[in-house]
């Protein structure tokens, strides 16, 4: 003897059973669909879906109003404490010798002016020398034009004598004023009687000892190479590394919170002051950096921090997330164009916030749509 039973349940997932004799299985989702079309619980006309009113399916079907909240996003990244370049100094020695005094230390702050090493250098008697032959040349040559202009006017002089000693004169003023500049620039006072090899090397401006590379003792001949680096850490930037896919949202002059692992529980808000043009080729991200005023020296460089860009606040529709259907791995919802007939819709989702779904593309608000039971509806 035969024995056939059909049993359809309703829910979030359906089920179709079959029994023949000691045998069963579970249907497919799609055959308990089609379980459904079968006993005109809907039916499919074209892109529409038709729930007619004998239909049981109305009972297990939810539909809502697709409602709007205010959304502002936010983007948390790691990020580092930078000094600003624009005020960043590296000291170069103006000659090479001996550093002989070491008058700071890492880390230490100095004031605009303050001595930071003493040079013993025999390149600054070489440079007082220059300059005192320079001064002798120039006397003698203006002596010689002021004589000869004066043989000028009585008529006793050649006018080529003339010429050659307005030249002369003009050369040794030039010669002149390059060994005073050359004087000015190591530092040293050109008039004065004390013709010592030692130069002071100072601070330009007022900031932190964040480099050293020198010791005293050592010799320096390289004066294209930094013997200690100033920064004027009185601003300094906050430095996020955003990935390219982020971005788009992020603009100049945009808000910030950044917090910082040394101060805990300290939120401090700022403004993106640039995003960088570029995007690394190896890392796929570009360089945006906030500035912080710093007069207290909080903030120090190289401290790890986050940084969360708020974007700006702005209206958008919201379903629950029990609405959204996967099919063909697209979200889509079933709207209500209608009483009980709906149509199959793509939505472009922007971002969960606990059961609901906020929507970036597909759907307004007003629209109505299947906010439970919409698996029962998909085929």
């Amino acid at each position: 003897m035969l024995l056939a039973i059909v049993s359809v349940g309703f829910g979030l997932g359906v089920g179709a059973y079959r029994i023949l004799g000691s045998s069963s299985f579970r249907a497919t989702p799609k055959l308990a669909v089609e379980a459904y079309q079968k006993a005109e619980h809907f039916a499919r006309e074209g892109e529409r879906i038709t729930v007619p009113q004998n239909s049981p399916l109305r009972q297990k079907l939810t539909i809502e109003a697709v409602g709007e909240k205010e959304v502002q996003r936010t983007l948390v990244l790691p990020a580092v404490v930078e000094a600003d370049p624009a005020r960043l100094v590296k000291i170069l020695p103006p000659l090479a010798g001996r550093i002989v005094q070491l008058k700071t230390q890492l880390g230490e702050r100095v004031e605009f002016g303050q001595q930071l090493a003493i040079l013993d250098s025999s390149d600054l008697s070489t440079a007082y020398a220059d300059y005192d032959r320079a001064k002798a040349l120039l006397a003698l040559a203006l002596k010689n034009r002021d004589r000869q202009r004066e043989l000028s006017k009585i008529g006793g002089g050649a006018f080529k004598e003339q010429l050659q000693a307005e030249t002369d004169y003009a050369t040794a003023e030039v010669e002149f004023q390059r060994a005073e500049a050359r004087l000015r620039q190591i530092g040293v006072d050109t008039d004065t009687t004390n013709k010592s090899r030692m130069v002071a090397i100072s601070a330009p401006i007022v900031g932190s000892v964040i480099d050293m590379a020198v010791a005293p003792g050592a010799f320096w001949n390289d004066t294209t190479a930094a013997l200690i680096t100033l920064a004027d850490l009185s601003t300094v930037w906050v430095t996020a590394n955003v990935p390219e896919k982020d971005i788009a949202p992020i603009t100049k002059g945009q808000d910030v919170e950044v917090t910082f692992a040394a101060y805990p529980g300290e939120v401090f808000k700022g403004h993106v002051l640039f995003v960088s043009d570029v995007v690394d080729p190896d890392t796929r991200r570009t360089k945006v950096r906030i500035a912080f005023r710093n007069p207290d020296t909080r903030l120090k460089p190289n401290m790890f921090a986050n940084v969360t860009f708020l974007t700006p606040k702005q209206m958008m529709p919201v379903v629950p997330t029990t609405a959204l259907v996967l099919k063909n791995e697209t979200d889509q919802v079933f709207v209500e164009v209608e009483p009980w007939k709906f149509e199959e819709r793509p939505v472009e989702v922007g971002f969960q916030e606990g059961n609901q779904a906020v929507i970036k593309s597909g759907l307004k608000a007003g629209d109505r749509v299947v906010v439970k039971g919409g698996v029962l509806l998909n085929d």
